[in-house]
């Protein structure tokens, strides 16, 4: 292992150091006057069990927060393996994010994506900042977890299977 580096404010090796912590890619959903409206977020953490919370961490820069967070309710999809496509759509930005997206509302107004392993239709609990990001605090109000179906991992810069 090379020794530490004395630069960790440089943003390429702070992102390659990141990198090599493995992550699930979530999204972040909701209907915006009938149109839906998300994000990708692969800072996903549970919080809290009482009351039941979970985290997200949104670039302060992204276009897309500002109409997410004025929702009642928003829909997180934790992404499953095979949906990277589905990732990449909906982490584009100049073009609709959900072609070719399955998706479904709720009455609340919450988008969730098909085939993902867990829906949850969560409320904004607290926005905290986080350096050049807002830690956001979703309270959970209902779910759907399908634990049998693969999740979709992100590892150094690129998608991976997890392997048994």
């Amino acid at each position: 292992m090379s020794p530490l580096a004395t630069t960790p404010t440089d943003p390429g090796v702070l992102r390659q150091a990141f990198g090599c912590f493995p992550s699930g890619v979530t999204a972040l959903c909701a209907l915006d006057s009938g149109t839906p409206v998300g994000m990708v977020a692969s800072t996903f953490t549970p919080v809290s069990l009482r009351p039941p919370l979970v985290s997200v961490c949104i670039q302060d820069t992204s276009s897309t927060w500002p109409k997410l967070r004025r929702h009642n309710r928003l829909g997180l999809s934790v992404l499953a393996e095979g949906q990277d496509l589905v990732c990449r759509s909906l982490a584009g930005k100049d073009r609709d994010r959900f072609t070719g997206v399955d998706w479904e509302a709720s009455e609340e107004g919450s988008v969730h994506v098909h085939g993902a392993g867990l829906w949850l239709d969560c409320s904004v609990h607290a926005e905290l900042p986080g350096g050049d990001h807002t830690i956001v605090l979703l309270e959970i109000h209902a779910l759907r977890a399908e634990p049998d179906r693969e999740p979709l991992v992100f590892h150094g810069s690129r998608f991976r299977r997890l392997a048994v």
